[in-house]
């Protein structure tokens, strides 16, 4: 029987092309050129690449046959997901293949920076012996604060045990369950545990919320003696405040795995620096990271093709009927939408499914509105297929209802959600092939939905739209469209801005301290 013809445009393990030749027909074409991609790509069902390949709109629409793309890593970047979906091809990674290897990697920096090993080194090889300049300090009896607490930071939590070191995290999506678990002492607030940790280390995504995390405002709340590891993403750490910290010795030293602009900029100036530790992005570069990536992938795509159920697929199911899928992209974006504007841990998600919805929809939404969800907070290595598993394992109840109810429009979606400090709702619709919120707690709205958005809670004074609008006009940033919920003249509203710019967090200081304004949030979705 002749196989199916899949390509390989970028370098993976042995392990995961030998398994793919038992089912496909390969053709390893790594380094492939994008102009000989276009040329060839139609005579293709599956393409298997990494980071390197740009699987974009062009590529795509030339793909006629295509069924399949896998990326053999975590991200998904380097691939057009949506123009992926909207053609009917699945999209599958594998978050998981580089935990172990990101987690020894940063367990190896917390030694080598706490004892000079580097740096020893160094001298070593110019002929230098010079023990009494390499006093170090031991991980036995320190703190380690965990800044996230899911995959990778969960091994590092339990390595970090086997050397007697007190483990505290920061999670506002982890339960108090789960931390226990761990024997983890759960941090309510960042500040808190910059302030008691001996090590900070990092391991959470690179969103809007968590972008320049740690600025120079964090790094002085740290100790005087306290080392910064970062192996998550080089986005989270404000590099030029990081710099400074570092030269006057406000804190012991970092190391750091990932930066901002990768390849490092050999000007860069932490690299002048002595009490640092420096690795070229290694987080995943081990054998057993590349192949287990390989395998993943490579046994994954051969399921999709024997018709079973895959367990990394990144976007929409494709069974969803066309009808219907207006509604679980909604679904996605409400739930995307309300963990932005969330500042307590999450308890129970309840998802509404209302009107004539109610009805025509045979499948779930769940799914969908979980991955938007836990998007923000976990970032890229959540998917449609593990969205509910990883819910459960954070303690987050899923409820889905249906109900008849009718409001203005015949379709709906609401959420609720139930957070340790009470409730937080939002709902929206679909009208026109446009998806629109409206309400978010009991006020009533009616807006579409955009890429960037901004919701202030307020007290209803006159003036406040103004100042709002001045403050973004001064920083450049275009106001598209508004709307104000209320429900009493003087009282309690929320005010939502369609904005056409990303909003830094100089312009979101400056919104929260505009008199009655009482929480801004910046919605990116």
């Amino acid at each position: 029987m002749e196989k199916y013809k899949l390509l390989v445009s970028d370098p993976i393990a042995e392990v995961g092309l030998n398994k793919l030749k038992e089912f496909f027909e390969v053709n390893y074409k790594p380094g492939l050129p994008k102009d000989e991609l276009l040329n060839i790509i139609q005579d293709y069902v599956a393409l298997v690449v990494r980071s390197e390949t740009k699987v974009t709109k062009d590529v795509i629409e030339r793909a006629k046959n295509l069924k399949v793309i896998g990326r053999a890593g975590v991200g998904v970047d380097n691939i057009d997901v949506e123009e992926a979906t909207r053609k009917g091809i699945l999209v599958i990674n594998a978050p998981e293949g580089n935990t172990i290897a990101a987690c020894e990697h940063t367990i190896g920096l917390m030694l080598a920076i706490s004892r000079k090993i580097p740096q020893a080194f160094s001298l070593l090889r110019q002929g230098k012996w010079e023990r009494k300049s390499f006093i170090g300090n031991e991980l036995y009896g320190k703190t380690l604060g965990l800044v996230g607490l899911g995959r990778i930071g969960s091994e590092v939590a339990k390595r970090a045990k086997s050397f007697k070191m007190r483990v505290i995290a920061y999670d506002p999506f982890i339960s108090p369950e789960k931390a226990k678990e761990l024997d983890v002492e759960l941090y309510s607030d960042l500040p808190a545990l910059l302030k008691e940790a001996d090590y900070v280390s990092l391991h959470l995504p690179l969103t809007q919320d968590t972008k320049n995390l740690i600025g120079k405002k964090e790094l002085e709340m740290m100790k005087p003696t306290a080392y910064l590891i970062n192996c998550a993403r080089g986005g989270l750490v404000d590099e030029d405040a990081l710099y400074e910290i570092l030269k006057e010795k406000k804190i012991a030293g970092a190391a750091l795995d990932v930066f901002k602009n990768e390849p490092i900029n050999p000007d860069n100036p932490l690299l002048t620096l002595d009490n640092v530790v420096l690795t070229p992005h290694l987080g995943a570069s081990t054998q057993e990271a590349q192949e287990k990536v390989a395998l993943i992938v490579a046994e994954e795509i051969i399921r999709f093709f024997k018709g079973e159920m895959v367990s990394h697929a990144v976007n929409l199911p494709i069974q969803i009927s066309p009808e219907i899928m207006p509604f679980a992209k909604l679904g996605e974006k409400l739930g995307k939408l309300l963990a932005q504007i969330t500042n307590a841990n999450p308890e129970e998600l309840e998802i509404q499914i209302c009107g004539d919805l109610a009805q025509r929809i045979e499948t779930s939404l769940a799914s969908a509105v979980v991955k938007g969800f836990l998007e923000p907070i976990l970032g890229e290595e959540v998917n449609l297929i593990n969205a509910m598993a990883m819910a459960k394992d954070r303690r987050l109840r899923i409820v889905e209802v249906r109900t008849e109810e009718i409001n203005t429009y015949r379709s709906s979606i609401r959420l609720r959600l139930k957070t340790e400090k009470g409730f937080i709702e939002v709902s929206g619709t679909v009208s026109r092939n446009q998806e629109r919120i409206l309400a978010i707690q009991d006020y009533h709205l009616d807006l579409a939905l955009s890429q960037y958005m901004l919701i202030a809670f307020h007290i209803d004074r006159p003036g406040i739209i103004g100042q709002v609008g001045t403050v973004l006009g001064k920083n450049n940033i275009n106001i598209a469209a508004m709307q104000v919920g209320r429900k009493e003249i003087g009282k309690d509203a929320v005010m939502v801005l369609v904005i056409d710019n990303p909003v830094d967090d100089k312009v979101l200081r400056e919104l929260k301290n505009i008199e009655n304004i009482k929480e801004v949030y910046y919605v990116c979705l």
